[in-house]
């Protein structure tokens, strides 16, 4: 362990790993967060709506739909979150290619992420959803309340603190997958750690580079359990 600490420390790499923290983490820890906040967001735009369906589209739901859509859109759900991230990432490269025209870089890595992510929101979202007293959801029924009124007004404010706390752990996770993505081309923290820490063995670079997405994930977590707290009518 000593003799790996003074090798870190010794003259000339510690100066250059200082340049590369300088030069080049500032844009990686940039190129993460990027990644991390688009992704996660368009995540939820598509697994909001479908973890919605999943619970009023069943067939004693409020919304019931065809029972062939209901369970194509169950089995699409499974088939992607069963998939591991790595191999994800090369299964979508037509699509990637199509959207960025590039398989490699920053850009190219959300495309990847987003798919790779849905399904994991949109099963979050179910498990809020359902957690909502159906007492509340019947006495919105016998007021009138239409379908998408109940949605909009009953089960989104409802839910929003668990919303809120799973869409925390969904970007906590989207950030972790981020890092990954460095391994087939993607840029951020991961790539400052792969490639200077891993390829290069330069140990103190990666350990920096860990060191900042456990920051970043601290941060995001405590974002979301401040806003969670906020919006729990309990609390």
């Amino acid at each position: 362990m000593r003799d790996l600490i003074n090798s870190m420390i010794a003259d000339g790499k510690l100066q250059e790993t200082l340049e590369i923290i300088r030069d080049e983490m500032p844009l990686a820890i940039w190129e993460s967060f990027y990644m991390t906040v688009i992704a996660t967001a368009a995540a939820i735009a598509i697994g909001l709506p479908l973890g919605v369906i999943l619970v009023t589209g069943e067939k004693d739901g409020i919304m019931p739909i065809p029972t062939i859509l209901y369970k194509g859109i169950n089995a699409v759900i499974n088939l992607l979150r069963s998939v591991p991230f790595l191999i994800l990432i090369i299964m979508v490269t037509p699509i990637t290619r199509f959207i960025v025209d590039t398989v490699v870089g920053t850009g190219a890595s959300v495309v990847p992420l987003v798919v790779a992510s849905f399904p994991f929101v949109a099963r979050l979202v179910e498990t809020s959803i359902r957690e909502v007293d159906s007492n509340v959801i019947e006495a919105a029924v016998s007021m009138g309340a239409t379908p998408m009124q109940i949605v909009r007004r009953v089960l989104i404010p409802e839910s929003l603190p668990s919303l809120i706390s799973n869409f925390t752990i969904a970007i906590t996770t989207i950030l972790g997958y981020s890092a990954m993505s460095a391994i087939l081309g993607g840029g951020g923290l991961g790539k400052i750690a792969i490639n200077y820490g891993y390829y290069r063995r330069k140990t103190l670079v990666m350990i920096v580079a860990v060191a900042l997405i456990v920051l970043m994930v601290q941060l995001f977590q405590t974002i979301g359990s401040k806003l969670a707290a906020k919006f729990d009518k309990r609390l």
